[in-house]
């Protein structure tokens, strides 16, 4: 097939990731960039190699050579330039987290809906291998029943910083909750009540937001997950996934790097590589910044894109995801428990009362 032309919006940091994942991408080109300032946008474009630079954000949704458009802006900014994406004729792959509210995830997918275009949430580790294959231990029954889920995400970033910054969508649960959520509902269905705890922000900017957070949910089945997420922490990227019989360990679950995971049963370890066949060409360790896993999502994007056909993880899933998240931010707002709003991708895993 052809690769898809895509532009990006902004010039974050994260977008020198997606450029070089791009650039190894047969299915994927990146031919424009979009910033608030021409003179920092060309800077940027010729940084990564890219032909063409815009002034503004307006300027690139109207350029005819961009087919799809990746959107790195602040979280606060998604829902907004998301649409006008959409409303501009663009496919839009949009960072994580899409949606700060399931209102506004359903507001993007309505704009795609009417622009007939895809709309993807960016949360790349789904497509990587490494989750796929422990996908496919925890259906095989590898571990036995699946009972206990627990996932981490801590970075240590300076007061100031965006990710600390809440009229920006700062705060933990939005910047990294966002990952633990997102494993926790793939590997385990959709959480029927959300406990959580979480220590405020007091830096400047911050204006009380979540710096650590921690959460117990409980799942179907009488599975049980937990996750921690904190932005003045040493960096942990954690997954453990037990099960009656054994467990699954993911040295790196979010970065996707080593090529392996660990599965233990019967006190035994055993290390199983991600892609034995070599199916996915990993660079493993050689690729400190993940363009593997931002390269795999660029080309899934893309391909679905190019044939018409309906992302893996499409409106579903990013309406409840966001629910989600949103419900492990009010527990911890209000203090008490919350049941969080039921699942629109399977009735069989709505909520109970």
């Amino acid at each position: 097939m052809s690769a898809v032309r895509w532009g990006m919006l902004s010039t974050a940091g994260i977008g020198r990731v997606a450029a070089a994942a791009m650039a190894s991408s047969p299915h994927a080109e990146l031919v424009a960039v979009g910033g608030r300032d021409a003179g920092r946008a060309r800077r940027y474009a010729d940084e990564i190699g890219i032909p063409t630079s815009f002034g503004s954000y307006e300027e690139l949704l109207a350029c005819d050579d961009v087919e799809a458009v990746y959107i790195p802006v602040p979280i606060s900014m998604h829902t907004e330039w998301t649409v006008k994406a959409l409303e501009a004729g663009k496919h839009v792959l949009c960072e994580k987290p899409f949606a700060v509210t399931a209102a506004d995830a359903e507001r993007c997918f309505d704009a795609a809906d009417a622009a007939d275009r895809l709309c993807i949430e960016g949360l790349m580790y789904r497509h990587h291998p490494q989750t796929q294959l422990v996908q496919r231990l925890i259906a095989d029954g590898a571990i036995g029943r699946l009972a206990h889920v627990r996932a981490a995400l801590t970075v240590s970033v300076e007061p100031g910083d965006i990710r600390r910054t809440t009229s920006l969508g700062g705060g933990a649960s939005l910047d990294l909750g966002c990952y633990c959520v997102s494993a926790i509902r793939l590997l385990a269905g959709h959480p029927t009540r959300v406990h959580a705890a979480r220590v405020r922000d007091t830096a400047p900017g911050a204006e009380g937001g979540d710096l650590r957070l921690a959460a117990t949910l409980e799942m179907p089945d009488d599975v049980l997950a937990q996750l921690d997420v904190a932005l003045d922490f040493p960096r942990r990227d954690e997954l453990e996934v037990i099960g009656t019989k054994g467990k699954i360990t993911v040295p790196d679950p979010w970065l996707c790097r080593p090529g392996y995971i660990e599965l233990e049963v019967d006190g035994h370890t055993r290390r199983l590589d991600v892609d034995p066949e070599n199916k996915y060409a990993l660079t493993h360790a050689e690729d400190p910044e993940n363009t593997d896993a931002y390269r795999i999502e660029f080309d899934a994007a893309s391909h679905a894109i190019r044939h018409g056909e309906t992302p893996l993880f499409g409106r579903a899933d990013a309406i409840d995801q966001a629910a989600v998240v949103d419900a492990v931010r009010q527990a911890a707002e209000l203090g008490r428990p919350v049941t969080p709003a039921p699942s629109v991708a399977d009735p069989a895993l709505t909520a109970r009362s």
